[in-house]
């Protein structure tokens, strides 16, 4: 399963602590991340994750066009419920992406834990009927 983890600014330590909480699980995963998070949680965890580009410059627009096209199983994106993000945030693109492709998508560090341990418990399988993995693990 790919699996997307995005922090926002105040929330990169809670996302890093997650990871090292459930490295054992993740690791069994392809992850995904945006540059920042992605270096913060590799170098606290030592997750082998692909970093795309940072948030801000492009990576959250990766991440909506990877759901976009059902390349992604699951999201963890730890927002700030403090910030005002507006119409045009590029959480509501991957939101809009996840709902229309029905990927499962965490928003808090409560529901980031249950998505963690239902793949580990093999409830998100089904996603793979959605996104088969060839024999070399990549993508179809």
């Amino acid at each position: 399963m790919t699996v997307a983890i995005i922090a926002e600014n105040t929330k990169k330590e809670l996302m890093i602590q997650f990871c090292i909480a459930y490295a054992g699980i993740l690791a069994k995963h392809e992850i995904l991340a945006t540059r920042t998070t992605g270096k913060m949680v590799a170098d606290a965890t030592g997750l082998n994750i692909n970093c795309l580009m940072p948030g801000i410059g492009g990576g959250e627009e990766q991440i909506a066009a990877r759901c976009a096209y059902n390349e992604i199983d699951l999201v963890l994106l730890l927002r700030d419920p403090t910030m005002d993000y507006g119409q045009t945030s590029q959480h509501n693109e991957i939101l809009k992406q996840c709902d229309s492709n029905n990927i499962p998508v965490a928003t808090s560090l409560a529901s980031a834990e249950v998505m963690v341990l239902a793949l580990d418990r093999g409830d998100l399988d089904w996603r793979e009927i959605v996104n088969p993995t060839l024999k070399d693990g990549r993508k179809k």
